[in-house]
């Protein structure tokens, strides 16, 4: 197996309390999530809201067009983490897919088919069709178990009632006759070895704005909670588990759902025992973002760690550091959007309304 071997001489300063500013050697690793904005085949589902992306649909969806957003997406993704390390993400969580086989052509890209990845996917009850998944490279990560964890809301227990119909959007949908249940994707667990090392992936994309922030907020913060109960079953079965929720969760690093819901800490020197960090928060105090909206800028991408991963022994697996992946080639660069991530258009197909994220996880070489 040939393992990414990263001399850090500058990690010392990072790495206090070590005693030595000596140089040491590291074996790292990139996890990243990722929004693949309506990764659709051009196929018609009929049992899914997905007319739209088909070659007679509003965005006349051709194979040229499919086959270009999948070199696209292959492109960002066999780059994210780089230069601090050489290799692709060995982790992948990714969101807006249809169906599996559209990350199966995904992987068969150039840029990607010799890393050889690894599918974990499920359908989802989203109305759109849309999932989530993980991507991982076979030969650093052995999944031992996954599951999809749904998430059960409903109007009534999250809102008050509202005589007028709500509007079926992107992702979610009011079931009258099915006691006003709200359809929305499923969280996805994955636990597994990474290089031996035992741990917990959960991958998200939490119920959207639709109707606005603070009318939509009790659904992301349920999703929230959902994720928290997620994490003390791991630790009630291993306080010592260490846990990654990622993805598109539509709140901010600020908003209740990861503040209170989550319970996700800034710094982290306030992380309790069994709580969780939230690198991104203080990346959205500097104004940086993933994602933006009338020129405001927010972080809805977000990977969220355990305490034991920060814990300051690295012979094991450890949070280095994080970063949003926001390379020029992502960024429109003229019109009314200019600055914002490219995504796709009737005349262009982009990448993505939203700027992947990434952190590494280091372990010291013996």
């Amino acid at each position: 197996m040939k393992i990414i071997r990263f001399q850090v001489c500058c990690i010392a300063l990072f790495f206090l309390p070590i005693l030595h500013a000596q140089s040491k050697k590291y074996t790292i690793h990139t996890v990243a999530f990722y929004n693949f904005e309506n990764l659709f085949d051009t196929i018609n589902d009929p049992t899914t809201h997905d007319d739209e992306w088909t070659p007679n649909g509003a965005q006349h969806w051709t194979k040229e067009k499919y086959e270009q957003k999948l070199k696209n997406l292959a492109r960002v993704l066999s780059e994210i983490g780089t230069p601090e390390n050489p290799n692709a993400p060995t982790l992948i969580g990714g969101s807006e897919i249809e169906n599996r086989g559209v990350l199966e052509d995904l992987i068969k890209q150039p840029k990607l088919q010799h890393l050889d990845y690894g599918i974990i996917h499920f359908d989802s009850p989203d109305q759109r069709g849309i999932d989530v998944a993980l991507l991982y490279q076979k030969k650093y990560f052995r999944p031992t178990s996954y599951s999809n964890i749904p998430l059960y809301i409903y109007k009534n227990n999250a809102i008050e009632k509202e005589e007028k119909k709500e509007q079926i959007d992107d992702e979610i949908e009011i079931k009258t006759a099915n006691n006003n249940r709200i359809f929305t994707r499923d969280q996805l667990l994955i636990t597994g070895f990474l290089e031996g090392e035992e741990i917990h992936i959960i991958v998200n994309h939490w119920p959207s704005r639709s109707g606005g922030e603070k009318k939509s907020s009790p659904f992301r913060e349920l999703a929230g909670s959902l994720n928290r109960r997620i994490i003390d079953s791991l630790q009630q079965i291993n306080p010592n588990a260490k846990v990654m929720t990622m993805g598109d969760l539509n709140d901010g690093p600020f908003n209740r759902s990861v503040k209170v819901a989550l319970g996700a800490k800034a710094k982290k020197g306030e992380v309790p025992e069994l709580g969780t960090f939230n690198p991104f928060e203080e990346m959205a105090n500097k104004g940086m973002g993933t994602i933006a909206f009338r020129d405001s800028w927010d972080i809805f991408d977000q990977i969220i760690i355990t305490e034991s991963l920060i814990k300051p022994d690295f012979s094991t697996f450890k949070f280095w550091k994080a970063g949003i992946f926001n390379k020029p080639f992502l960024i429109t660069t003229s019109g009314q959007y200019k600055g914002y991530p490219l995504r796709h258009s009737l005349t262009e197909v982009g990448f993505s309304d939203h700027f992947p994220v990434y952190i590494y996880l280091i372990k010291e070489m013996k």
